[in-house]
């Protein structure tokens, strides 16, 4: 079985190094291999009878620092296999040590025997170099990567493994997405130790400062500025909370679900609006504006205790992942019809219980053309539809006639209602054969209809007019005009 001793080099100065760890790296007849030269300890220690085997080599050879970690894992490996080896990395070998991490995982599966010996973390140091409480909550990032949504900028965060410009300048554009250009950061290297160098600088210069090396971490430090805190999702949680607080406002406090009902619809249709208009800032403010209608609704039953945006987070993650087993599994979807017949096999095996109707599903609460489509949509997979859509069209005639006939026989207004009903329905089943959303399209009709009748209004108070005092040939004349401007848009 292969043995692998680990230790660390502490933060970067003699004085913090435990004697314990001296003497094995000392008096040691094993092989001590090391990660990297770049620490100041290592001069000392070799002037001390240290005698070490460097993979700084391993960097050269790869671009990505995954490439270094798991060679330098393999490397250690096979040599553990002629004799026991020792292992030397920065700082403590379990704070921002990637292969350390590795080696644990070839452990856990039996594959080495790993003792793991003590060294000084580079955290303590740096805390005490910027004068900063933990307690307060921090963050410790791995500067190789580096994911924004993962930033917590209500905390103290520091970031590793900022080698160099490179490194520094993706560091920096992560961070540029969440923060302004000229944020106050704090760049130390070799903390704690005699070499140690403390530099506040401007978000912006971080890839121009060339002195980044092995021992450098980035510091930034909690945000106070709005404009951050309110990128983040946790700050719009606190405040629909105080919204809905005892001492909140009293609107959203009185709000229930069924109270909510229709601001849903409404800003899910002004959103609509704004994106046939691509308007993309009022996209961003209608999008928000349904956001809030999710946030008021979570809040709403975490209040009554029944549920969280957490549970609604957690339901619809699981349910994409589900539901998408070509991205998350195993599954092959080459087409977008493969994709759609993928989705509804995970849906039917989530709701395995045979169905009363193949109709079931369609919701109630839908608008109506919505819901006529989805219904003639399910029917038609279930084989009841037209060959083609040449039978719609006859349906169509057919039900305007029905209807025409009904009226010149003095029908009831009930039984127009259901004739005119049928027109309606036919219609949506030609939009279903053309692939047209019934209910957008006649949104988008109406949005239209509104911009003419305006430009009418418009001309006519242009000549201190009210549209009932022009007859409808002036009428019709404005609006064939707000047709021909529609058209030259």
């Amino acid at each position: 079985m292969r043995n692998i001793k680990v230790i660390g080099l502490g933060a970067g100065d003699m004085e913090q190094l435990p004697l314990g760890v001296y003497r094995s790296l000392i008096n040691n007849k094993n092989k001590i291999y090391v990660r990297t030269k770049d620490h100041p300890v290592l001069t000392v220690l070799e002037q001390e009878g240290g005698n070490f085997i460097y993979m700084d080599y391993i960097y050269e050879k790869h671009d990505q620092f995954e490439a270094v970690y798991n060679e330098i894992v393999a490397v250690l490996m096979k040599e553990a296999e002629q004799e026991d080896i020792v292992y030397a990395v920065p700082g403590h070998p379990l704070v921002a040590e990637k292969t350390v991490q590795l080696l644990i995982e070839r452990s856990e599966e039996g594959e080495v025997n790993l003792e793991i010996g003590g060294g000084q973390s580079f955290l303590d140091s740096i805390f005490q170099a910027l004068k900063i409480d933990p307690i307060d909550g921090f963050q410790l990032l791995d500067g190789t990567d580096l994911r924004k949504d993962e930033l917590q900028f209500t905390q103290h965060l520091i970031i590793g493994q900022v080698y160099d410009a490179f490194s520094a300048s993706e560091v920096k554009l992560t961070l540029m997405e969440k923060l302004p250009y000229n944020y106050p950061v704090t760049i130390v290297t070799a903390a704690g130790s005699k070499q140690e160098q403390i530099k506040k600088i401007e978000l912006h210069e971080l890839d121009r400062e060339m002195e980044l090396n092995n021992l450098t971490s980035l510091y930034v430090p909690p945000a106070q500025e709005e404009s951050v805190l309110y990128k983040q999702f946790s700050s719009l949680r606190n405040i629909i909370a105080a919204l809905r607080a005892p001492d909140g406002c009293p609107w959203d406090r009185e709000q229930t679900h069924e109270s909510l009902r229709k601001h849903l619809i409404e800003e899910a249709y002004e959103l609509i609006e704004a994106i046939n208009e691509d308007d993309i800032d009022n996209m961003i403010e209608e999008l928000g504006d349904v956001l809030l209608q999710v946030m008021l609704h979570s809040q709403i039953g975490e209040d009554e205790g029944y549920f969280s945006i957490d549970d609604v987070i957690e339901g619809i993650s699981a349910k994409m992942v589900r539901r998408h087993p070509h991205v998350f599994g195993k599954a092959k979807a080459e087409t977008v019809e493969d994709v759609l017949d993928t989705w509804q096999q995970a849906k039917n095996a989530e709701k395995p219980e045979k169905q009363a109707s193949v109709l079931d599903g369609v919701l109630n609460s839908s608008a109506n053309l919505t819901r006529a489509y989805d219904l003639q949509k399910k029917a038609a997979k279930a084989g009841f539809d037209w060959p083609d859509v040449s039978g719609a069209w006859e349906k169509v005639k057919e039900e305007i006639s029905e209807f025409r006939e009904e009226v010149e026989n003095g029908a009831s207004p009930e039984k127009m209602e259901k004739e005119f009903g049928d027109i309606l329905f036919s219609f949506v089943n030609v939009a279903r054969y053309y692939k047209i959303d019934p209910e957008l399209a006649i949104f988008s009709t109406n949005q239209k209809f509104i911009s003419r009748f305006q430009y009418i209004e418009a001309k006519l108070k242009d000549m201190g007019k009210e549209v009932q005092e022009v007859p409808l040939e002036i009428l019709d004349k404005y609006w064939e005009e707000a047709k021909q401007f529609d058209k030259d848009r």
